[in-house]
């Protein structure tokens, strides 16, 4: 992970948190359970439970150093400080697919709470990069395995 700092709305900051209290609480107990059940099986060169939940410990203390890391580096947007007639991080676009006249509504996240399915996007990713700055009524173009999508930015709004 680099140095920079890591941008993120207050909700992307509690999700965080959450996740890190999480794994740091409930999720290592339950993975000494299932060590020491594991162990208890004996033989641990040919022991499959004791091996998946050593790769598990693994890949949650890599988690929470990176969560940790993450926090540490944390930047909150300052919703309170946006300027809404421009899209910035932290805001809520709706936007008209030119060709299939849909419309679509995203939040710019960080790229830490980046969740296209449930519409938040990062403001590094392709499309996130083209709408930074853009005002209601302004076009924008992407790039994608598709072909280029145009879209209208048609407002631009707080949660």
């Amino acid at each position: 992970m680099s140095n920079e700092e890591v941008f993120l709305t207050k909700e992307g900051l509690a999700q965080l948190e959450e996740e890190l209290k999480e794994l740091k609480g409930p999720g290592r107990k339950e993975l000494a359970a299932r060590l020491k059940l594991a162990i208890s099986y004996g033989d641990l060169k040919e022991n499959s439970e004791y091996h998946s939940a050593k790769d598990d410990q693994s890949f949650m203390e890599t988690r929470i150093m990176i969560l940790e890391k993450m926090l540490t580096k944390a930047k909150i947007v300052d919703e309170s400080q946006m300027d809404l007639s421009k899209v910035s991080m932290g805001c809520i676009v709706t936007l008209n697919d030119i060709e299939y006249s849909e419309k679509i509504e995203y939040r710019i996240v960080g790229a830490a709470e980046a969740d296209v399915l449930n519409n938040k996007i990062s403001y590094e990713s392709p499309l996130g990069k083209e709408l930074l700055g853009k005002k209601i009524g302004d076009i924008v173009s992407v790039n994608a395995p598709m072909g280029i999508i145009k879209y209208e930015l048609l407002e631009i709004k707080m949660m």
